[in-house]
């Protein structure tokens, strides 16, 4: 997988918006919205001030610029060293750092926000249950751990997967099999909300959006639980 990625290290952006181009929207939407959907869930967790955050499978840093002002304390890790090298260029005040795919390279209790965002339809499903002990393993107790996924139900969403060169070996899992592995994975107040239903970022499309989170229609959706 690291090569894989790495060959795309360079042009990371310019190959995801290739694969979206068909819906006439911006990669930096979709990172918006996945940027306004974290800040909803920080701020209704409870004493998660300004949470220090660990993004497993970062890429290139691209949302980060984005959580400035709500995250304290950011760091990053991919299997890539080339989107690695690219993101300490564009987030330098960012703590990024490569790692095998299996154990991430930090401490237990060492973050109150563990993230993996579009990351766990690249690990294969035997795999995954270990994915989620390590996010657990470095989060803090009563820390919250949230994976955002695309949605498999929804055909535009499938469409894009398979525009995507570097998802390939994408194997989507929906909400409900998130959902499980958390449980699976010990952790507590497990839910689900589905986004990118709309694609407009007006308030009202917001809220339509939250008002629909439950059912599976967005083309994403985050699955959380607390450490």
């Amino acid at each position: 997988m690291a090569e894989l990625f790495d060959s795309y290290g360079s042009n990371y952006r310019e190959v995801v918006q290739s694969s979206i181009d068909f819906s006439g929207l911006s990669h930096s939407f979709f990172m918006r919205a996945k940027a306004d959907l974290l800040r909803k869930l920080i701020a209704q967790h409870p004493g998660m001030d300004k949470p220090a955050m660990l993004d497993v499978g970062c890429g290139v840093g691209s949302l980060h610029p984005l959580l400035r002002g709500t995250v304290g304390r950011l760091s990053g890790i991919d299997v890539s060293s080339d989107c690695i090298i690219r993101a300490r260029d564009d987030n330098p005040s960012v703590d990024y750092r490569v790692f095998d795919g299996s154990s991430f390279p930090f401490d237990e209790a060492s973050f109150d926000l563990v993230t993996a965002i579009c990351v766990l339809h690249h690990v294969a499903p035997v795999a995954r249950a270990n994915f989620i002990k390590e996010m657990r393993r470095v989060a803090r107790p009563g820390g919250l751990i949230c994976i955002i996924e695309h949605n498999p139900l929804n055909p535009l969403t499938r469409f894009a997967v398979m525009r995507c060169e570097f998802d390939r070996d994408a194997i989507l899992l929906g909400a409900r099999e998130a959902r499980k592995l958390l449980l699976a994975g010990g952790l507590r107040e497990i839910g689900a909300r589905h986004f990118l239903l709309l694609p407009w970022e007006t308030n009202r499309a917001r809220s339509i959006e939250s008002a629909l989170s439950s059912m599976p229609l967005g083309a994403q959706y985050a699955a959380f639980g607390t450490a």
